[in-house]
């Protein structure tokens, strides 16, 4: 049995960590020393090592716990439905990329319209693009200024 610190290095993370995964339902100590100490399994280490992999590709602890219960229950479940969780997150994963282009584009337009000179910024076109934007609508691919689009 490891205890906190010693399962802590050899997974690579602070004992918070652990702790923090403890407190969020996605670790438990497989027992604890008559001291009260957290005492860990090889199991555990696997266990550490799975949820910082998922988290490494990009997944929450909501979905950590889903993959979690899944992998625990392997021999009930079909590799569809652990196929559905990742096409889920790839789904989710580009989309938000798609978002991340158009907030690029629109930040490269306010860029390459502003002189970025040393004079006042009385007449900045970075500030009038924004103070100019309706509140109802979007600087991300809007149309309602000539620098935004």
């Amino acid at each position: 049995m490891l205890k906190i610190g010693e399962l802590a290095n050899l997974a690579n993370v602070s004992q918070d960590t652990l702790r923090f995964y403890e407190k969020h339902g996605l670790m438990r100590p497989s027992a604890r020393s008559e001291a009260g100490y957290r005492l860990y399994s090889a199991q555990d280490l696997q266990r550490i090592r799975f949820i910082l992999s998922a988290k490494e590709v990009g997944f929450t602890l909501k979905e950590i716990e889903e993959l979690l219960a899944l992998e625990v229950t392997r021999d009930e479940k079909s590799c569809q439905d652990v196929k559905s969780l990742v096409d889920e997150k790839l789904a989710t994963v580009t989309q938000r990329i798609h978002e991340l282009q158009r907030i690029k584009k629109s930040l490269q337009s306010l860029s390459d319209a502003c002189c970025g000179g040393d004079e006042p910024a009385t007449h900045c076109t970075i500030l009038e693009a924004l103070s100019d934007h309706d509140a109802g609508s979007s600087l991300v691919g809007g149309k309602h200024h000539d620098l935004i689009k």
